[in-house]
C-alpha cells in the first residue's frame, strides 16, 4: 500500500537560502531584530525631541509660575540624574581624573545638550545657510553650536585642514650635526647598522625590559648615548647589571641614589673595571659595602664622589692595594689630601696609570708621593693649587724613563727647566700635554723637540701656552709659549706620525710659520684632527694647505679664527668654527 503524502508546493532555493538553513538562521528572527531596532530607534528619537523641547521651555519660558518652575526643575534634576548613571557618563568622567568634583554636573549637561540635537534619519536646517538638509550621523557641528548641511561642512573641513601646518618629515638638523661634530663624530653618509640599532634601543629604553646578551661594545654605547640624554635612572641602571659582566661604565651616575651604587656591587660579583662619574650620592657606607664584597677591582675612575671621606680613600687603597692597575679620581673638591696620597703610593705600587684631575686638596707632598710609584707608564695630573717647579721636575726626573704618555694641565708656574728635564729623561714618550701655562718660552720649546731621542709623538696637546699680557697682543720679544720656532721644530719632530694636534690658542705662531710647516710637497700621513682655534693669521688657504698636506684629516676645528671664511672643505672632512660658526644652528 502506497504511503500517502501531503501536498507540498517547492520552488527554486536561492544559495543564500541554503546557506541560511545550513546555519539554523531565521529570516524570521531577522526580520523580528529589525522591527525591534526601528522601535529603539524611535522611542530614542521622541526622547530626545522631548528632552530638546524641554530644553528649550527652561531657555524661553521666562513667565513661568513658581509651580511651573519647581516642576522644571525637578523634571531636570530627574534627567540629569538618569544621565549620570549612564555608561557614556561614565567614560566621559574618566578621561577627566583630576578635575573638580563639579564637572559632573557640567559633563552631564554637555550630554544633555547633545542628545537635544536632531537624530539621524530627521531634518534641520543648516546654521551657515538655513539650507533644510536630512541629518546623518556625519554632519558636522557649527561655530554655534547647530548642524551643517553637507556643502557648508566640506567647505569648514576645507579651511580647516589649509590652516593645520603642514607634517615634516623626520630629518637630522643642522643642530644635530654641530653637536655630532663637538662630541667628536665626524661621519659622513649612514651610520652603520650597530649604531643606527644602539640608537633605536636608546630611544625606546622606556620599554626595553632587559639587554639579554648584548655584546660589551653597545652596551658601552648605549650607556653613553643615555648619559647623555640624561635619561640613566635606577630604573635603567636596573638593563646594565649583568652578573656575568666585568665592568660597569655609567657616564652620568647624577640620578643615582646611595642604593643604586649599592645595588652595582651587588648584583656584578664579577667587577675588574668601575667607572662612575657624577657619583655625588657616593658615600662611607657604599665604599664600605664594596670593600666587603672583596670584588678584584683592577681599574676604578670615580667623579664627583665629594661624599667619600679621607678615612674610606686610604682604606681603599690599603684594601686594594697591588691589585689596582688603574686609578683615575676627578673632581673631587672636600676630601683626597696629601696624605691619602700618600697612602697610595705606598700601598698601590702596581699603578700603571694614575689620573687626577681637578683634586683640590693635593700640592707638593703629593707629587713627591706619585714621583715613588716604580710601575707608573700613563700619568696625568691637573690640581688646583699652586705648585714649585721643583715638585714636578723631580716627579719628571724619576718617572721620565719609564712613562708612556704625560698630562700636566694648569701648571702656569711651571719654567723651561721642566721642558729641559722631559727633553733629557723620556724617551717612550706617545702622548704629550703641557697646556695652560704662561712662563715657558718658545726656546724651551724649540729645545726640547730639537734632537730629541724620543720617537715621534702621536697625540700633542700644547694648547693655551702663551703670553696673557692683553695689552700686549704681539708678546715680548721673546716669545712666550709655543710660538714659530717651537712650533717648526715640533712638527719636524713628529710629523711623521702625529694623529691629534691641540695647538689652541698658541696666538704667537705666525703666518709664516703655518705657511711653511705646511708648504707644498710637505706630508703628514697620520694627522687626523687639528685644533687651530683662536689664530687670527688662519685664512682660507692656510686650511686649504692643511687639507692638502694632510690626506688622512677628518677634523679641523678652527674657532674664533675670523678669516676663514669660504674654505674648500673635501668630502669627509668636518671643519668646526670659522665664521660659519655665526649661522643660526636651527
Amino acid at each position: 500500500m502506497r504511503r500517502q503524502t501531503r501536498n507540498q508546493i517547492s520552488g527554486p532555493r536561492s544559495a543564500l537560502t541554503d546557506f541560511l538553513a545550513s546555519n539554523n538562521i531565521s529570516a524570521a528572527q531577522i526580520h523580528d531584530d529589525y522591527q525591534r531596532r526601528l522601535r529603539e530607534a524611535e522611542s530614542q528619537a521622541n526622547e530626545g525631541q522631548e528632552e530638546r523641547l524641554t530644553d528649550e521651555e527652561y531657555e524661553d519660558n521666562i513667565g513661568e509660575t513658581p509651580e511651573e518652575r519647581k516642576k522644571r526643575k525637578r523634571k531636570e534634576a530627574a534627567t540629569l540624574a538618569k544621565i549620570k548613571q549612564s555608561k557614556e557618563f561614565a567614560r566621559r568622567k574618566a578621561r577627566r581624573i583630576g578635575e573638580p568634583d563639579d564637572e559632573d554636573e557640567l559633563i552631564a549637561r554637555e550630554m544633555l545638550k547633545e542628545r537635544a540635537r536632531p537624530m539621524p534619519g530627521q531634518l534641520e536646517n543648516c546654521e551657515i545657510c538655513s539650507k533644510r538638509f536630512t541629518v546623518t550621523p556625519y554632519s558636522k557641528t557649527g561655530p554655534q553650536g547647530g548642524l551643517l548641511c553637507p556643502k557648508c561642512s566640506k567647505e569648514v573641513g576645507d579651511k580647516e585642514k589649509k590652516l593645520q601646518p603642514k607634517k615634516k618629515g623626520p630629518r637630522t638638523t643642522r643642530r644635530q650635526n654641530q653637536s655630532d661634530l663637538l662630541d667628536g663624530i665626524t661621519q659622513h653618509g649612514a651610520l652603520s647598522l650597530v649604531e643606527m640599532c644602539t640608537k633605536k634601543v636608546a630611544d625606546n629604553i622606556q620599554d626595553i625590559t632587559e639587554f639579554g646578551d648584548l655584546p660589551w661594545q653597545p652596551l658601552r654605547r648605549l650607556s653613553q648615548i643615555l648619559s647623555k640624554r640624561r635619561a640613566l635612572t635606577p630604573r635603567t641602571l636596573d638593563l646594565f647589571l649583568r652578573p656575568d659582566l666585568g665592568f660597569i661604565d655609567i657616564c652620568d651616575s647624577g640620578k643615582l641614589e646611595t642604593d643604586d651604587f649599592r645595588k652595582i656591587f651587588t648584583f656584578m660579583p664579577a667587577l675588574t673595571s668601575v667607572n662612575l662619574r657624577f657619583a655625588g650620592q657616593l658615600k662611607d657606607d657604599v665604599i664600605d659595602y664594596m670593600l666587603d664584597r672583596n670584588l678584584s677591582i683592577r681599574h676604578l675612575q670615580l667623579d664627583s664622589a665629594n661624599l667619600v671621606s679621607d678615612l674610606r680613600w686610604r682604606q681603599v687603597f690599603q684594601k686594594l692595594g697591588d691589585k689596582l692597575e688603574t686609578l683615575r679620581l676627578s673632581n673631587l673638591d672636600s676630601s683626597l689630601d696629601d696624605e691619602s696620597i700618600e697612602v697610595m703610593c705606598k700601598h698601590c705600587t702596581g699603578l700603571r696609570r694614575l689620573k687626577l684631575t681637578q683634586c683640590w686638596r693635593m700640592c707638593d707632598r703629593s707629587l713627591r708621593a706619585i714621583s715613588t710609584l716604580p710601575s707608573l707608564e700613563h700619568l696625568s695630573l691637573d690640581l688646583i693649587q699652586e705648585t714649585k717647579t721643583d715638585s714636578l721636575v723631580e716627579l719628571v726626573s724619576r718617572l721620565g724613563s719609564n712613562l708612556r704618555s704625560l698630562s700636566l694641565r694648569g701648571f702656569s708656574s711651571a719654567d723651561d727647566t721642566l721642558l729641559e728635564m722631559i727633553h733629557n729623561k723620556c724617551r717612550h714618550l706617545r702622548k704629550l700635554r703641557f697646556s695652560d701655562n704662561s712662563v715657558c718660552t718658545d726656546k724651551g720649546f724649540n729645545e726640547l723637540f730639537l734632537n730629541w731621542l724620543n720617537a715621534p709623538l702621536e697625540i700633542v696637546d700644547l694648547s693655551s701656552t702663551r703670553d696673557v699680557d692683553n695689552t700686549n697682543p704681539n708678546g715680548p720679544p721673546d716669545a712666550i709659549g709655543l710660538a714659530s720656532n717651537g712650533f717648526a721644530a715640533l712638527m719636524r719632530h713628529s710629523g711623521s706620525a702625529i694623529r691629534i694636534l691641540n695647538i689652541a690658542s698658541c696666538r704667537h705662531i705666525s703666518y709664516a710659520a703655518f705657511e711653511e710647516a705646511f708648504a707644498e710637497g710637505k706630508n703628514y700621513p697620520n694627522l687626523k684632527e687639528l685644533d687651530v682655534s683662536f689664530h687670527g693669521v688662519m685664512d682660507d688657504y692656510l686650511v686649504g694647505r692643511i687639507l692638502q698636506c694632510c690626506p688622512a684629516i677628518q677634523k679641523v676645528v678652527a674657532f674664533a679664527c675670523f678669516s676663514v671664511r669660504e674654505p674648500q672643505v673635501p668630502k669627509g672632512v668636518s671643519l668646526i668654527g670659522g665664521l660659519r660658526t655665526q649661522d643660526s644652528l636651527a
